[in-house]
Order: structure tokens, then C-alpha cells, then sequence
């Protein structure tokens, strides 16, 4: 697939994305139906809906690519997937449910086990960003698009995102190798967006969560100049058995 092929999809898709954005914000104004998973998680009819609207829009698009989404038994026990969709229809469940700010709408093409499209709204933030290959990453701002390979900072401490308040001593040794000055707690994919922004530097994390929850970004962090690797240096790929992932470093250009 070209780069004019990924561009067209990532377009056609920016519509139905904010459309799925304002179809959560406004079942979250009318009241939630809530349920616990079986693997303890949260999930609400916002999380539902949102996945039918995008999946059915990436299946009209890409007919023959499949999908894996967290709220959606599809290809899950596929073995050897190296061409398909990873969707997170609301990343930061909790923080949908809870009427905080932070909660992601994700999908990311996959292809040859790398993320090539990746597509994040932050609908409480009005915040759309989007990528379909190098050096083309972008924001999309009073419906203009901004590049963000060409973003820089004003102002030179280096800073990260954290999962937590409380970092463990493996983590606070890589901020320091790094020179990391401080540190601010974010959830959701939105972790990837700022730092591809180049408004933060730097995230680290042990293994958790799960593919989903980070492919879109991977491919906006990446090809807006940053990197993404485990805690050993090597490449992220997608389409493991069980869609778990590694130990994270994400660093944009800035400490690169």
C-alpha cells in the first residue's frame, strides 16, 4: 500500500471519527449504562456504539483487511495476523465514565506487523490528530492541518508523561539517564499525541495494557520523528497471540 493509498483512507476516515467523538460526548450527557467485563474492566453502551460506527466504516473502506477491537470478539484467536485494524473505540473507559477529559477514540492500520495509519480524537478536548507515514503526521485545528514533525518547543526542560504519580525506580532512573526534570500523570492514547506534539518529551512504562491501546499512536509519535521501543531497544511489532504489549519508551525528536 502507497502512501497515496494510506492518505486517502486516513481522510475518509476523519468524519466518521468525529462523528463517533460527539456520539459518545452526547451519550455521556444523557447517562451511561455501565458494565464490568470479565476481565474486571469497564465498559459502557458509549464504548459500544462508538466501535459499531468506526468498524463499520473501516469495513466499507477496507473490505478484505480485518479487524481486532477490544469490544469485539472478531480475530482475536487469529494466528499469524500481519495485515489488519486495531481499534480502541474509547480508550480511558474510566475516565469516559467518570466525566473526565483524557479518553481516546483509536484505530490503526496494521500492515507487515507496523502501524502505517494511525487516527486519535480526544473528544472532550476537540483535539484530532491523525498520520499515514513518515513525515506525515498531523493535528487538525480549526480544520486546518498542522504538521507536527515541524512543532518544536518553547521551552527547554525536558518533561514525561506517567502513568502514575508514583514511579518505580526503574522508571525514575530512565528519566534521569534522560534528564527528565518532571513529570505529569495522563491517560489514555492521549500520552502519544502530546509527545508527537513535542509538548511533552518522554513516556515509560512497564509491560501493560494491550496492542489497541497503543498502535494509533505508535504510527503518530513515529512519523512525526519520535520512536517507540522496549525497555531494551527493539521495535514494537503487532499481532502477537495475546495482544499484550512489551515494556514502553517513547521519546520525541527533541531527545532523540
Amino acid at each position: 500500500m502507497n502512501i497515496e493509498e494510506t492518505k486517502k483512507i486516513t481522510l475518509s476516515l476523519i468524519d466518521t471519527f468525529n462523528k463517533a467523538s460527539q456520539v459518545a460526548l452526547d451519550l455521556r450527557k444523557i447517562g451511561l449504562i455501565k458494565e464490568i467485563k470479565s476481565d474486571n474492566t469497564p465498559v459502557s453502551n458509549g464504548d459500544i456504539e462508538v466501535n459499531k460506527i468506526l468498524t463499520n466504516k473501516i469495513l466499507e473502506i477496507t473490505p478484505n483487511i480485518p479487524i481486532v477491537s477490544e469490544e469485539s470478539i472478531h480475530h482475536k484467536s487469529d494466528i499469524n495476523l500481519k495485515n489488519f485494524w486495531l481499534i480502541d473505540p474509547i480508550d480511558g473507559t474510566r475516565d469516559y465514565i467518570n466525566n473526565r477529559d483524557e479518553f481516546t477514540l483509536n484505530a490503526a492500520l496494521i500492515l507487515n506487523k507496523k502501524p502505517v495509519i494511525g487516527i486519535i480524537t480526544v473528544p472532550a478536548k476537540k483535539r484530532v490528530f491523525y498520520s499515514y507515514g513518515l513525515s506525515n503526521s498531523y493535528e487538525l485545528i480549526n480544520n486546518q492541518e498542522i504538521s507536527l514533525i515541524n512543532k518544536e518547543k518553547n521551552y527547554k526542560e525536558l518533561t514525561a508523561v506517567s502513568y502514575s504519580n508514583e514511579l518505580k525506580s526503574e522508571i525514575l532512573e530512565i528519566h534521569k539517564k534522560y534528564k527528565i526534570t518532571s513529570h505529569q500523570k495522563m491517560k489514555s492514547s492521549l500520552k502519544f499525541c502530546v509527545i508527537a506534539a513535542g509538548e511533552y518529551d518522554m513516556y515509560v512504562a512497564e509491560p501493560r495494557a494491550c496492542e489497541w491501546d497503543i498502535a494509533a499512536g505508535h504510527a503518530i509519535l513515529e512519523h512525526a520523528g519520535g520512536e517507540i521501543t522496549d525497555f531494551n531497544g527493539d521495535e514494537i511489532l503487532y499481532g502477537k497471540p495475546d495482544f499484550k504489549n512489551p515494556s514502553l519508551i517513547l521519546k520525541n525528536k527533541n531527545i532523540l
